[in-house]
């Protein structure tokens, strides 16, 4: 397409070694004067979010699927907002680091097996110890469990330090096939991220479906109380909702140690973000999780995109949209039970 040189963009006349990248987003007098754009061009104006910004999203938006699912189930079926289930996340990276290189030094897969397992034994250990002992409300089991999560990061600081680690393994590089045909540097580790949480998601969802136990599960979450007098054993379905809940805090966690480093307060940092996809999804429903996940991971990786908002500002972007969404929909987006 020939543009007339006289046609000023951004302030800039094209032509004069000015990237059209780098001049942001077109005002619509300017937009209307170029006429109908390929979407190629569309994203070199800054029209259209490139393929890049896309794929980073969708891997943040996995690692924040498994956290909010884990932390949706305990809210639904525990009843209580559970304020360690980000620092459980950390106790399954830390757990996977401790058995691949920190102290033994496990095959990577065998180390992530043998991490998630003693993270769930630490959920369903602190489910019995701490919350099943308890009999008092929600509000009583929220603060208990910020206490735990001081439990958890204090003993990880003990046996770790303080400072930040990473994992030994590789896979760090772009896949060539991908960055040739959709310039898209997404490396082997991001692939197995996003293909793992597919698997895990399907599986949640099989598992709910087409299980008794999922039944089981979804009954209770529907009414705890008639649940229990209709002949359901719920204390087993609680343990199960801890197991399920602590396989996906470990793997998350060990996900977000894979795209960024191991440190105590990983999992901490990212508690609000997990709190604002179960929010917008629909307290109480774990579909809802999973799309406001994907709703809350893709705003916060395109904020560079958005025209006059510095990406620092990404968490409150992701926060203001869930606002605006529940302005509309009170609720959630799917709000319901574990069924829907």
């Amino acid at each position: 397409m020939v543009v007339d040189s006289h046609l000023v963009l951004g302030g800039d006349p094209v032509g004069a070694g000015v990237g059209l990248g780098a001049l942001g987003p077109l005002p619509v007098a300017q937009m209307i004067a170029l006429g109908p754009l390929p979407d190629a061009q569309m994203i070199a104006l800054g029209l259209l979010p490139d393929a890049q910004l896309i794929a980073n999203g969708l891997v943040f938006s996995s690692i924040i699927v498994l956290g909010s699912v884990g932390l949706s189930l305990v809210y639904d079926i525990a009843d209580f907002p559970n304020f360690a289930h980000g620092d459980l996340m950390t106790v399954g990276a830390y757990a996977t680091l401790a058995v691949g290189g920190f102290y033994v030094a496990l095959p990577f897969p065998v180390a992530v097996v043998v991490g998630t397992a003693a993270a769930t034994a630490v959920a369903v250990g602190t489910h019995w110890l701490v919350f099943d002992r308890m009999d008092v409300g929600p509000l009583e089991l929220l603060i208990a469990s910020i206490g735990v999560a001081f439990v958890y990061r204090a003993v990880l600081m003990q046996a770790f330090t303080s400072g930040s680690q990473s994992y030994d393994v590789g896979g760090r590089s772009p896949i060539p096939a991908l960055r040739t045909v959709f310039d898209v540097a997404l490396t082997y580790r991001q692939l197995v991220i996003l293909a793992a949480t597919v698997l895990l998601v399907v599986g949640l969802h099989v598992f709910l479906q087409y299980t008794t136990m999922g039944r089981k599960m979804r009954a209770t979450s529907a009414n705890g109380s008639l649940a229990k007098v209709s002949g359901i054993r719920t204390g087993r379905v609680v343990l199960v909702m801890w197991v399920v809940g602590g396989v996906l805090a470990a793997v998350g966690g060990v996900f977000l140690g894979l795209e960024t480093l191991v440190r105590p307060r990983m999992g901490f940092d990212l508690l609000l973000v997990l709190f604002a996809a179960v929010i917008l999804g629909g307290i109480g429903s774990v579909y809802g999780a999973m799309l406001g996940g994907v709703v809350i991971g893709m705003v916060h990786e395109l904020t560079p995109w958005i025209p006059l908002v510095p990406t620092r500002y990404d968490k409150a972007l992701a926060f203001l949209i869930m606002i605006l969404i529940l302005l509309v929909r009170p609720s959630g987006i799917m709000g319901g039970g574990t069924s829907r």
